[in-house]
């Protein structure tokens, strides 16, 4: 089940599936992880049965939905909970009259996932926590 984080339980597994992917695997700094933006963000979680797989987290910037933080724990990865989490945060924003498409920065490795979820990338490569990226969006 995918739904925005309802309870302080929700929010903080949100929380420490961030912390045990960004954190952990890939190095990045508690300051980087917890920008300050999580205030102005919707968060959403992914449970199968009770247990916590996947989160990201979702703001509006600029009449663009902005898809932040995507993570799947690393035992539950290739069983497409990445790509539900995405398509749910892309139907999420069309409900919205004030948001013309959904961008994201992604990590250079995981352009492809993004493409064939109908992103396409635009602008220069740059580095985000050290780890190359580049902004893709669709638009709706």
């Amino acid at each position: 089940m995918i739904r925005v984080a309802e309870t302080a339980a929700d929010l903080q597994a949100c929380y420490d599936l961030r912390r045990q992917v960004f954190m952990g695997e890939q190095g990045v700094s508690e300051t980087e992880e917890r920008d300050g933006r999580d205030n102005e963000a919707a968060h959403v979680l992914l449970r199968v049965g009770d247990t916590p797989v996947g989160a990201m987290r979702l703001r509006v910037v600029d009449g663009m939905g902005k898809v932040e933080r995507v993570c799947v724990s690393p035992d539950n990865r290739g069983d497409g909970y990445g790509a539900d989490l995405v398509r749910w945060a892309v139907g999420y924003f069309r409900q919205s009259e004030e948001v013309k498409g959904v961008k994201l920065g992604a990590q250079t490795h995981a352009i492809g996932f993004y493409e064939a979820l109908g992103f396409e990338v635009y602008g220069p490569e740059y580095l985000d926590a050290n780890i190359p990226h580049r902004d893709m969006a669709v638009m709706f």
